[in-house]
């Protein structure tokens, strides 16, 4: 496990001979590909998982030549149990009302004296097969899963879902965009308005118009942030992943 201040580079290095892998979450990928993509490259494999990873970040570490893949899982499925979208053998995949839901003898029994948690998150279907609402949210294409984020980030502005990663991923591709985390806030209107939180790249300066026409080409209108912040850092969890409600905090202080 890398610390503050750790390099990847050193940390590769004083790995021993063989197979080497190492796991990040979408934000420590994005941080290693720009800063020591020789690091990511050195390995046989880098495992990506934690949240949904950005389809440009994976299609620009595979073509720096980085063996990215994604993983899929947590507590309650004993970690990773889907693959480059592809489940384990025994493990099954469905889609419910946009949210993903695993089956499979990978599942925990439920959540130790919490009964009324388990049956909140654990359900039977008619054929007896326990399966677990992950809260989050997915597509299948065939059977190929894609997660898009959770459940409890979406955006439901004007009564329409926006999923923040995905605004984030279509913000960081615009070239006055270093990085961005997205969020809601309440709005008397819409029920609620995007609001994006942005690092500006080297000599930029991100206005709030070119980057809603930006999101609104490639997302819809109702994806387009309503709000532009710029922050010098976005700011992270222990795990790597964006902190959101350390940006509302910031945005409502702002």
């Amino acid at each position: 496990m890398l610390g503050p201040g750790d390099r990847l580079t050193d940390a590769v290095a004083a790995m021993p001979a063989g197979r080497r892998y190492t796991a990040l979450v979408p934000t420590q990928l994005r941080r290693a590909l720009a800063a020591e993509p020789d690091a990511l490259r050195a390995l046989d494999a880098v495992l990506v998982g934690g949240a949904a990873t950005d389809p440009d970040l994976l299609a620009a570490a595979r073509d720096a030549g980085v063996a990215v893949v994604t993983t899929y899982g947590m507590s309650e499925t004993a970690g990773g149990c889907v693959y480059d979208g592809v489940p384990l053998d025994g493990v099954a995949v469905r889609i419910v009302h946009g949210g993903i839901e695993l089956a499979g003898p990978q599942l925990a029994l439920g959540y130790r004296l919490d009964p009324a948690a388990t049956a909140a998150a654990f359900t039977t279907d008619a054929d007896g097969r326990r399966w677990f609402r992950t809260q989050d949210v997915g597509t299948l294409d065939g059977d190929r899963l894609t997660v898009h984020g959770r459940l409890d980030d979406v955006v439901v502005t004007g009564g329409v879902n926006v999923s923040p990663q995905a605004v984030e991923g279509a913000l960081r591709a615009h070239p006055t965009v270093a990085d961005a985390v997205v969020t809601g806030r309440p709005d008397p209107e819409w029920g609620a308005r995007v609001v994006a939180a942005v690092v500006p790249a080297p000599g930029a300066v991100p206005e709030l118009a070119a980057l809603r026409s930006w999101v609104a080409e490639r997302l819809g209108a109702p994806a387009a942030p309503k709000e532009l912040h710029l922050v010098a850092a976005v700011p992270l969890l222990h795990t790597g992943k964006p902190d959101r409600r350390a940006v509302t905090r910031l945005i409502e202080g702002a």
